[in-house]
């Protein structure tokens, strides 16, 4: 499987293109910005783009992927929990200081127990709310990968101050949903270092017993 995680954005999102060499197909996972480069990664690579998956409506996460569509043709899915963070973008446009980007409903609600992906690679949909009512996690078991959006970080969580967060929310899916998933299970988180289950699982003090927040 291609693999290509890079910054994006003045917030530094993490978006990352998978790709199979075998088919041509790929998919974008949250492309907040950069889209040039998104798109010459893909010609680089002689990759079809299949499918915009958009870990929660976060403007570093979605600020890029009406531009993304509208070059490719892929759909967009994002989990219909978060369509009222599309509602308020000129809010989170204001919050950075940052023009507000064109934002397009999505093609299709990425629900929790449903599969997406690509020929070859398939990724379980895991609903993990609390930083975002609508946000989720990508598991692709056989490659022991996890793409985590901003549910979980190297060293910390994602933050619940912001509309649609809940602390209590998000340590229950962090605890029922990742910390479920087997120790070796790489972790791309939505901003920062990657790292693993067992590495959070030992090390990050935010799920350690008798954490509350």
């Amino acid at each position: 499987m291609i693999r290509e995680t890079f910054p994006v954005g003045p917030l530094q999102c993490n978006c990352t293109i998978l790709g199979d060499e075998a088919t041509g197909e790929a998919m974008v996972v949250d492309p907040g910005d950069n889209i040039p480069q998104i798109l010459s990664f893909l010609a680089q690579h002689k990759l079809t783009l299949k499918r915009i998956v958009v870990t929660h409506a976060h403007i570093d996460h979605i600020g890029g992927a009406a531009r993304l569509r509208k070059a490719t043709g892929a759909p967009i899915l994002l989990n219909q929990n978060d369509l009222h963070q599309l509602a308020i973008m000129d809010q989170q446009a204001a919050w950075l200081g940052v023009p507000t980007p064109e934002i397009v409903p999505p093609d299709a609600s990425a629900e929790d127990g449903a599969t997406t992906g690509i020929a070859g690679h398939t990724a379980h949909i895991l609903h993990t709310p609390g930083h975002t009512q609508g946000s989720i996690c990508l598991h692709f078991a056989p490659e022991n990968l996890l793409l985590a959006g901003d549910t979980l970080f190297a060293g910390s969580i994602g933050r619940t101050d912001l509309p649609g967060g809940d602390s209590r929310q998000i340590l229950r899916s962090l605890h029922d949903r990742l910390l479920t998933l087997p120790d070796e299970t790489h972790v791309i988180p939505g901003h920062g270092p990657e790292t693993t289950i067992g590495e959070e699982r030992e090390s990050n003090p935010y799920l350690q017993p008798g954490v509350r927040l």
